[in-house]
């Protein structure tokens, strides 16, 4: 980590070489790769692994049970969640979601629970991911549906 933010909170953090987390950020119990950069403003909750190389913009929530690959780009404003029925009281079902290697979010987009991004697809700015989308797809919209592929 090359500078030591000063108004984060960051606890129980594994932060692999070259990456620079700009300050207020909360990090806690999570893995981050080598070489990222984490933008300000951005919440990790534990269990989070985020790969090598990766660049997260500003305002971006990740929760517990995502899994981020290699070579990928958050947007700002990107919300994941980790629960279809949320509630204030009782257990929570907190489902995977996998984002794969080279994979880009545009801003503002939502991802909902125990969905994958597929290696090399896009996702477009303000989409709500619903359902799995398949390597090198580009997808926008609400729901988000393909709109074609990369070739």
């Amino acid at each position: 980590m090359k500078k030591s933010p000063r108004y984060s909170f960051c606890r129980d953090v594994q932060v692999g070489e070259g990456t620079v987390l700009h300050d207020h950020v909360n990090l806690y119990k999570c893995k981050i790769g080598k070489n990222c950069k984490i933008d300000a403003f951005v919440y990790v909750e534990e269990d989070v692994r985020i790969g090598d190389n990766c660049k997260i913009r500003p305002f971006v929530f990740i929760p517990s049970g995502v899994t981020v690959g290699d070579d990928v780009f958050i947007g700002p404003n990107v919300s994941f969640t980790n629960d279809k029925y949320p509630r204030v009281r009782g257990e929570w079902n907190k489902l995977k979601t996998k984002i794969k290697r080279g994979s880009s979010i545009g801003a503002g987009s939502t991802i909902l629970p125990g969905v994958t991004i597929g290696e090399d697809s896009l996702v477009g700015a303000g989409s709500v991911v619903t359902k799995n989308i398949p390597d090198r797809a580009v997808v926008a919209g609400n729901p988000a549906k393909i709109v074609r592929y990369k070739p």
